[in-house]
């Protein structure tokens, strides 16, 4: 099935896309490896964002996790927003660049609910052969009690898996990290009415390639 389209996939499409993808295996080795060390060969992306205080706030960016707003942000949207936290869940990721509609397929390697001194929520996803990248995501939320504080992170490892990705991969890398800046700012919206966006930490190392 193709993954480029010029205008936005219909729900039909992209049902059938998930349905199809659902069926088959991942298209990396390393699943779940977000949650300890990425593998190598892999360039790593990290991005985080402060949201604010207390359990009111990590309750409401747990809900908005739970929608998928991460992802609300006009150049790129999920199908479908209704697919529960679960392992196995398969979703549609849809990105719009170069005047075309990207569209990828994910499912959900882990979740994470934890209770503690630090309270943290989130899940990752795991890429499947109808991605134009390899990898990995993780999004989680903690609340940190000792010092009240409420972060959102983004981690990812990848790498291309596509011809186009491999040839346009300056763009790629571009697009890459302004999902990271443009989910941080959707998940602050969704917990504050305050206005005014407070500073996106991102950093972007290599994991170098073990010989052998």
């Amino acid at each position: 099935m193709r993954m480029l389209y010029l205008h936005k996939p219909s729900a039909d499409i992209l049902a059938r896309f998930v349905e199809q993808q659902g069926k088959l295996d991942f298209n990396y080795f390393a699943v779940g490896a977000t949650a300890a060390t990425p593998p190598s060969g892999y360039t790593v992306d990290r991005t985080r964002i402060e949201l604010g205080n207390g359990e009111e706030v990590f309750d409401a960016a747990k809900l908005a996790l739970l929608n998928w707003q991460q992802f609300s942000l006009g150049w790129v949207d999920v199908w479908s927003a209704e697919t529960p936290l679960e392992v196995g869940q398969v979703v549609a990721i849809m990105g719009q660049a170069v005047g075309l509609w990207w569209l990828n397929a994910c499912r959900i390697v882990y979740t994470i609910d934890e209770s503690g001194p630090i309270r943290s929520f989130g899940f990752a996803y795991g890429t499947l052969p109808g991605h134009v990248e390899s990898g990995e995501e993780r999004f989680l939320v903690e609340w940190d009690q000792s010092s009240d504080r409420v972060t959102y992170e983004i981690l990812a490892f990848s790498k291309p898996n596509h011809i186009l990705t491999r040839l346009g991969y300056p763009l790629v890398r571009r697009s890459q990290k302004r999902f990271g800046r443009d989910s941080a700012t959707s998940m602050y919206r969704a917990v504050n009415e305050a206005p005014g966006i407070p500073e996106v930490y991102q950093n972007t190392e290599l994991m170098s390639q073990v010989p052998g």
